[in-house]
């Protein structure tokens, strides 16, 4: 068991509160019978509550396998951990306001806000980027399963920051040439991808963690994460071909289909055969 360094600690309390700030505006939304679509929906204060509350609690786990030096990781950790709160902030207090988060330059307050998020998201990139080379230079003190899913998680997170980055470009570009009703359409295009990528950063490095207390060698620990990230390196290409071709992935083509569906079924598998044997490597430690 690791020891959390203070730095690790503020970050999980700090997903913890992002996330249940989700929950409660889930629960404002559901008993005021408000719209889940469209900009000025408390939807977006949902998700940026559970997205950025789930996701800076993986990046701090995950990142502590990570070979970066402990000054830089705290100092990396902590811009992390801030810009989360300020975009989840923001983007909350916007919606309690009734007006748009992004895209919206109606006002000089409401394009610092918009301005502030897009700038937010832009030092999470940086952030991620940094965390990124560390993983890929290094070893760090783990194991080489470990090492493995937490590369994949931190490259599909840039995946999943990149597509989020042109999604505010392109809404930005329109919102700026007078068609804000297309910016939040074309803007959204993205989103599945977006939510697919961000949280390989959680499923594979969890699998691999899982796969620590199975009385499996290290190498095929290494064999079943690399059929995992072929899993969901196949997922996340099939969903970004959809959202770029502007298809939903509920309705998608046969192949898509049964593309995703196949991917999706080896990514349960994997998890299965590692929950199954940790607990059979539990049983036959127990006292008989």
């Amino acid at each position: 068991m690791k020891e959390l360094r203070t730095i690790e600690r503020v970050a999980y309390v700090t997903g913890a509160l992002l996330f249940l700030s989700g929950l409660v505006h889930a629960v404002v939304l559901v008993a005021s019978g408000g719209s889940w679509t469209g900009p000025l929906s408390m939807r977006k204060a949902v998700t940026f509550g559970l997205s950025f509350g789930l996701t800076l609690a993986s990046v701090a786990w995950a990142t502590s396998y990570a070979a970066v030096r402990p000054r830089v990781r705290n100092v990396l950790l902590g811009v992390f951990t801030g810009a989360s709160v300020v975009e989840t902030v923001l983007v909350s207090m916007q919606a309690w306001r009734g007006v748009p988060s992004h895209f919206n330059f109606e006002t000089g307050f409401d394009n610092a806000v918009s301005t502030t998020l897009a700038a937010g998201g832009g030092v999470i990139i940086l952030t991620a980027v940094s965390f990124t080379a560390a993983a890929m230079r290094g070893e760090g003190e783990t194991t080489p399963s470990m090492r493995l899913a937490v590369r994949f998680g931190l490259v599909a997170l840039l995946v999943a920051l990149g597509a989020g980055a042109a999604m505010i470009a392109s809404g930005v570009v329109e919102a700026r040439g007078g068609n804000p009703r297309i910016a939040y359409t074309t803007a959204g295009a993205l989103k599945p991808l977006h939510a697919v990528a961000m949280h390989a950063i959680l499923i594979l490095p969890g699998l691999a963690w899982l796969l620590r207390f199975a009385d499996w060698t290290e190498r095929r620990r290494v064999r079943l994460v690399w059929m995992a990230i072929g899993a969901y390196a196949v997922l996340t290409a099939v969903v970004g071909l959809e959202s770029v071709a502007g298809v939903s992935p509920l309705a998608a083509s046969p192949i898509e289909m049964v593309t995703s569906g196949l991917a999706l079924a080896v990514l349960g598998s994997a998890g299965f055969a590692a929950v199954r044997e940790a607990r059979r490597a539990r049983q036959r430690s127990w006292p008989t």
